[in-house]
């Protein structure tokens, strides 16, 4: 059983099913980058206070069912996601 998350006057269990794919749906997320982009998402929600419950990186999209905090917004969370894997890929592997 997964547990809610408690505040002073809350109980909380925000969940959300994310799926992105990559630009023209190349097929760039195989191999050693598809690994490095499971490593990044990892640590992203580990430093963002969110869990992971279940995720899937494909070679041209990725899955992710997450539950987060009530004081972070969807859009936030997927910019973060997005946008710092997309960044650091983009810096480790240029091809």
């Amino acid at each position: 059983m997964v547990e809610n998350r408690r505040g002073n006057h809350t109980v909380t269990r925000l969940t959300v099913h994310i799926v992105w794919v990559t630009k023209y749906r190349y097929q760039v997320l195989k191999g050693e980058v598809q690994k490095r982009c499971r490593e990044l998402l990892i640590q992203i929600c580990d430093a963002e206070d969110i869990r992971i419950l279940k995720g899937v990186v494909s070679k041209d999209h990725v899955h992710m069912l997450i539950e987060y905090p009530p004081s972070k917004s969807i859009s936030d969370i997927v910019k973060c996601l997005k946008g710092r894997t997309s960044r650091r890929l983009q810096q480790e592997y240029r091809e």
